[in-house]
């Protein structure tokens, strides 16, 4: 699972210069590509790994601890192969199959599809397609009109790339060498062999993942994203920290100290929050391998545990960052930019607790 050393220094080396070019550099996406971690959820009748959901959320908090941008490129085109077992089993082999392929999309219900003879025609605009300037394929939701619109059907479409056009309008913060631009298609084609539905099985009947709760499955991909950035702040903040210990010393005394205990603090913290969400993901991984239903009870606390851990994740930055010096808050500081890629990262409506926890 691991890359070399010297791989990850070049990713880290470069990563700036991504995120000032707004993409990720080739040979950090071609590193994701040859460990197949965009195919860790697809099945492997299609060239993919079919990983376990807390095997596949190591590799995901590992990539992210290498470079923001780079984990969650990884995970989000990971957690397109979740839609292989809901796609015609011909389409899902199209999709999936070739070497390269890798989805990018959007959930969001901002298209529109009318019916017409052997599929759709599908307008839309769709923000935060993550890869998108890599995405070999593309989906999208879409509200089928009708005359129903008190309870209007929704269903995915799967696009290929010269039926999308790409609006360059991703300009957060963080997470800038995601290509997480807008995606437009404008009277679109799309065969009904190329749309599905997540409340629909089609095929890979006996792979767990796919009848795993997609809500949790989701929040907890993102989790580990968070606990990855979090893991490399605090790791970038000990070796600034031990860079700058004789200047520091020299103008305030005990400041090295002070700041090397609050690190072993967050570390404890994240170490502690992280614990317990493998050990809550891995005992809902060993009960659905059981064929345990879950209650809706389990699958809310599931939830609440991956949104306690990302603020967990948050907080220890957040509790760090002020002492880490002036030139914390320049840009071109690496330790900037791990904090704005995990801001981003945690501003995910899926890891916010709205009820207040």
């Amino acid at each position: 699972m691991n890359l070399k050393p010297n791989m990850i220094d070049q990713i880290r080396s470069v990563s700036l210069q991504s995120e000032n070019e707004g993409g990720l550099a080739r040979d950090a996406l071609n590193l994701i590509l040859e460990r197949n971690w965009f195919k860790l959820f697809v099945p492997k009748a299609l060239g993919g790994e079919m990983a376990a959901l807390p095997d596949a959320l190591k590799i995901f908090e590992y990539a992210s601890w290498v470079d923001g941008s780079f984990g969650w490129l990884t995970t989000i085109g990971a957690g397109g192969g979740y839609f292989a077992a809901f796609m015609q089993p011909d389409t899902a082999k199209s999709v999936f199959s070739p070497p390269q392929a890798v989805i990018a999309g959007s959930g969001a219900p901002t298209g529109t599809a009318v019916r017409t003879e052997g599929g759709y025609i599908v307008n839309g605009k769709w923000s935060f397609c993550s890869g998108s300037e890599h995405a070999t394929t593309f989906t999208a939701n879409c509200i089928i009109e009708s005359n129903n619109s008190d309870n209007p059907e929704i269903r995915a479409f799967a696009f290929s790339p010269e039926q999308v056009e790409i609006v360059h309008d991703w300009r957060a913060f963080g997470l800038k060498a995601t290509d997480s631009h807008s995606m437009i298609v404008n009277n679109q084609f799309v065969a009904d062999e190329r749309t599905f539905s997540l409340t629909e099985q089609l095929a890979f009947l006996d792979e767990p993942l796919f009848s795993y709760p997609f809500l949790p499955f989701a929040q907890a991909t993102f989790c580990a994203i968070c606990i990855g950035i979090s893991r490399h702040f605090l790791d970038e903040a000990k070796s600034l920290a031990e860079r700058r210990q004789q200047a520091w010393q020299s103008t305030r005394a005990g400041r090295y100290e002070f700041i090397m205990g609050l690190i072993r603090q967050a570390d404890n913290q994240l170490s502690s929050a992280s614990r317990t969400f493998y050990e809550t993901i891995d005992q809902s991984w060993n009960s659905h391998m059981d064929q345990q239903p879950f209650t809706p009870e389990e699958i809310t606390e599931i939830s609440k545990v991956c949104q306690r851990t990302s603020r967990t994740a948050l907080a220890c930055v957040q509790n760090l960052f002020p002492y880490m010096g002036i030139s914390a808050i320049m840009e071109d500081e690496p330790i900037n930019q791990i904090w704005r890629d995990l801001q981003t990262a945690c501003q995910h409506s899926l890891l916010v607790p709205f009820e207040g926890e």
